[in-house]
């Protein structure tokens, strides 16, 4: 029987949420940190059938104090750090909270594994986002790309995974960095552009909304399967030495694209509702990214095979099941 015990901070975000199902599967004990445990920041964990399964704490990822007290009473065995303020459109509006958290949180939890038990294993969770600006000749990103990191998000990102890495290199911590592309789900934040399509087509297709209002439609990304993702964090701390690895589908496809195949798996005709907003382009855009998880596949025995086609009729039946979930639990 596992007896390992394992400490997720954002817990009740999506990967959060997927995470510890996925581990509470395996045998794990499982610990979460959040900022809130009012019944919406629950949500997630209550809509996969974990609540009472998992003790959680109330802390501030910034007073290193909390982090040290947290560690030693509860002594993991890992460490899963996936709380960030992790929204790149929000990190426009508040740079400096972003790049303070997200910064900050990292340095103080890799501090405390230190001070504490520097036999933790310590997964922090990286972003495709770091990459940023990506000549078309250097696609698709490897773990060896540069980094040129283009909004407040990416670069808060960027110098966690920089501070990861040299806690491993300087202190000999076992501390490596999972480099996620996007990977949805029905768990997603209201603040992310997939939600929003999935959610609005489903309410357009029943009638209770009229229009999809987006930004830049042209934009092209590398999307995947939120369960699967967090598959590669597990294997990522069960290795015998510890590495970085880019997480992904390895496919790009458009914005424009993803909607179009939502809209078609519910029978609807996009043109008829999408409006194109310049309000909603943010300062700084991406126009491609793509990952090469040939790495991960061979070095983790990661086996990940969902095409684009198959992720949107995952995601709209898994968003149509959240929906009526939701509307027969209001207040959860």
């Amino acid at each position: 029987m596992n007896n390992k015990k394992a400490l997720i901070t954002g817990i009740t975000g999506q990967d959060g949420a997927y995470l510890s199902q996925l581990l509470i599967s395996k045998g794990y004990k499982v610990v979460g940190v959040t900022r809130d445990t009012s019944d919406f920041r629950l949500r997630n964990l209550t809509y996969l059938g974990l609540n009472g399964k998992i003790n959680l704490h109330k802390a501030n990822l910034l007073d290193l104090s909390n982090i040290i007290r947290i560690i030693s009473k509860e002594k993991p065995d890992e460490i899963y750090h996936l709380a960030a303020q992790s929204s790149v459109g929000l990190s426009f509006d508040q740079p400096i909270g972003t790049l303070e958290f997200n910064i900050i949180a990292t340095a103080n939890l890799l501090e405390a594994i230190r001070i504490i038990n520097p036999a933790i294993r310590f997964y922090n969770s990286s972003s495709s986002e770091m990459y940023g600006k990506v000549r078309q000749e250097e696609l698709p990103v490897t773990e060896r790309s540069v980094l040129h990191p283009v909004s407040p998000y990416s670069i808060s990102k960027a110098s966690a995974h920089w501070i990861t890495i040299n806690y491993r290199e300087a202190y000999g911590l076992y501390s490596v960095c999972g480099i996620l592309f996007n990977h949805e789900s029905c768990l997603r934040g209201e603040n992310f552009v997939t939600k929003k399509i999935l959610n609005s087509a489903i309410k357009i297709k029943q009638g209770s909304l009229n229009e999809l209002r987006l930004g830049n439609l042209d934009i092209r990304r590398d999307w995947g399967y939120a369960p699967e993702f967090v598959k590669a964090m597990w294997l990522m701390l069960q290795q015998e030495k510890a590495d970085d690895y880019i997480i992904c589908s390895g496919e790009h496809h458009s914005l424009f694209e993803f909607v179009k195949k939502v809209f078609n798996n519910l029978e609807l005709d996009e043109s008829k509702y999408l409006v194109s907003d310049n309000k909603l382009h943010r300062p700084v855009e991406l126009e491609t990214i793509y990952g090469d998880n040939s790495k991960a596949k061979k070095g983790l025995n990661w086996n990940y095979d969902i095409n684009f086609d198959k992720l949107i009729s995952l995601l709209v039946t898994d968003e149509q099941a959240f929906i009526e979930w939701e509307m027969k639990n209001k207040g959860y």
